[in-house]
């Protein structure tokens, strides 16, 4: 049985929310959303799917991850048994950032002769491109590789594998991506395969960079991170430590308000800001390590 949970408050603290819920869940793969259902009266909607037990009830979870207190309403919603995140993969547009465009295979028809076409189905891994932060990915990518091509590239916090398919189609070098999620890590391979760049694409399980993948690879000239701003501060020193000299590093799953916060982590490392592109509530950095 699936359950949505949802909230309801202002743009700021439906943010907040969405970060926390996020944060809290994203190991189990469950489908978040943050919608604005009232211009005018400034009120945001949070929700989460999950998969429950009968007489399960996941509402004072889903309060807690929010952070919003205790007297905030949580709603309830009992869903029919339908995969939502493959229907609503088939009501999406397909996504250009870039050279590339994002699509699912209901739409292959719409991939231009020169564009870098990345197949991505619904499932249970992070990352179809129609997010701002994995399109600002792709937009920073595809400046990155058309000025420096690089040669050994970390893609860390892989979901669905988009931004190693990106960067294998477009830089046609190895990539090394990893991510917590066992699911994730089968999806990706699995999506690395269905786009023609196994051969390209190393899928390994690892927390963060501790794993002997990233260290029998490192110095990384490239690396990219979409995950969240505060897993991306604590880990900046980490950052450092596995690039080379003059390497780029592109980081999303930032909103605009925590932006400066991730500079100012990553410039106590040694990073200097290259650019920042808006998409919506959300940035993507490019940065460079000094030398």
């Amino acid at each position: 049985m699936q359950i949505r949970y949802f909230l309801r408050a202002g743009k700021a603290a439906a943010q907040d929310a969405y970060v926390g819920i996020e944060t809290i869940f994203e190991d189990e793969g469950a489908p978040i959303a943050i919608t604005e259902i009232d211009e005018a009266g400034d009120v945001w909607e949070v929700a989460a799917y999950f998969d429950v037990e009968p007489g399960e009830d996941r509402a004072d979870a889903f309060r807690h991850a929010a952070g919003l207190g205790e007297t905030v309403e949580i709603g309830r919603e009992e869903l029919p048994d339908k995969d939502w995140m493959a229907a609503v993969l088939a009501e999406l547009k397909p996504v250009r950032a870039g050279r590339f465009i994002v699509h699912g295979a209901h739409d292959r028809n719409q991939v231009g002769a020169h564009e870098h076409a990345i197949e991505i189905e619904a499932g249970l891994a992070f990352g179809t491109g129609h997010h701002g932060t994995t399109a600002g990915c792709l937009t920073l990518i595809d400046q990155v590789v058309r000025l420096r091509r690089p040669q050994a590239v970390l893609d860390l916090g892989t979901g669905s594998a988009v931004l190693a398919i990106a960067l294998a189609k477009l830089a046609r070098v190895k990539v090394l991506a990893t991510d917590v999620d066992p699911v994730a890590v089968a999806v990706a391979a699995d999506n690395a395969h269905a786009n023609g760049v196994a051969a390209l694409v190393e899928t390994v399980r690892a927390d963060g960079f501790a794993t002997p993948a990233v260290r029998q690879r490192a110095p990384f000239d490239l690396i990219v991170a979409n995950i969240l701003a505060g897993p991306l501060m604590m880990l900046s020193p980490e950052f450092r430590r596995h690039s080379a000299l003059g390497a780029d590093v592109i980081l999303s799953g930032i909103l605009i308000k925590q932006a400066a916060a991730v500079r100012a982590a990553f410039r106590a490392q040694g990073f200097v800001h290259c650019r920042t592109l808006v998409m919506g509530e959300w940035v993507a950095l490019h940065l460079r390590a000094a030398g």
